[in-house]
């Protein structure tokens, strides 16, 4: 690693609390020159509620990414500490920046991770189910590819592991139907708005939680933890 170049920072931050926010992260977020973010809007409020205001932050998403990283390579070499932020949670994680970090190593900048609050893993812990062997597929692809996804899990291509998800209050009972059908009715946990003043939590038969969405229209950011298969529960679809 050249010492005249600056660090990207991936910098954890909180899912919904802002206490969550760790020391280290406010340290490192008050200290750069740059924030990059996929949504500016939602980055400028975070940094006006902890108190770092006047800094600069830019859009990096997956339609400009490409076009972004040449300049912020520059400015890397130039000395300037980045700090790469998600909307909520960590950065990477179902986001974008992993070009980023693979091509800040290939050019000899070094990368630094400020750990932080996932919704996947705090999922997994409010679920109650065992936590030694779970898979994380992002957000659900939609109509035939999600069907597709649900009977690779149905047929054993994830063994016992937990399935988690994250899924619109859009989309829920569409996708829950879904997985009735093709796993059959295994045990669910389905969280909403995780660590915020609102938050809720359900356990049950994927069957329960249907019929508790259908009366009662959900709402805010989901994430969904299923269980593993259990061989008499899998149907065929």
């Amino acid at each position: 690693m050249d010492p005249q170049y600056g660090r990207l920072y991936l910098v954890g931050t909180p899912i919904g609390n802002l206490e969550d926010i760790t020391l280290r992260a406010l340290r490192v977020l008050g200290e750069v020159e740059l924030v990059i973010a996929e949504d500016t809007r939602r980055a400028s409020s975070l940094m006006s509620a902890l108190d770092l205001k006047r800094k600069e932050i830019i859009s990096f998403n997956m339609h400009n990414q490409l076009r972004r990283i040449p300049v912020l390579l520059d400015r890397l070499k130039n000395g300037e500490k980045i700090a790469l932020v998600s909307d909520a949670g960590m950065p990477v994680i179902s986001d974008p920046g992993a070009t980023l970090v693979r091509i800040c190593r290939e050019n000899g900048i070094e990368v630094d991770v400020i750990p932080g609050p996932s919704a996947v893993t705090t999922a997994v812990a409010l679920s109650g189910f065992p936590g030694t062997n779970f898979t994380f597929v992002g957000f659900l692809p939609r109509g035939k590819n999600r069907r597709r996804l649900f009977r690779k899990i149905s047929t054993g291509t994830f063994e016992e592991s937990l399935i988690v998800f994250f899924e619109s209050p859009y989309r829920l009972l569409e996708t829950l139907r879904d997985l009735l059908e093709i796993l059959g009715d295994r045990d669910i946990f389905v969280a909403r708005e995780m660590t915020k003043k609102f938050q809720q939590s359900l356990n049950g038969k994927i069957s329960e939680i249907i019929a508790h969405f259908a009366s009662s229209e959900p709402v805010g950011e989901l994430t969904v933890v299923v269980s593993g298969r259990s061989g008499e529960d899998d149907r065929d679809a």
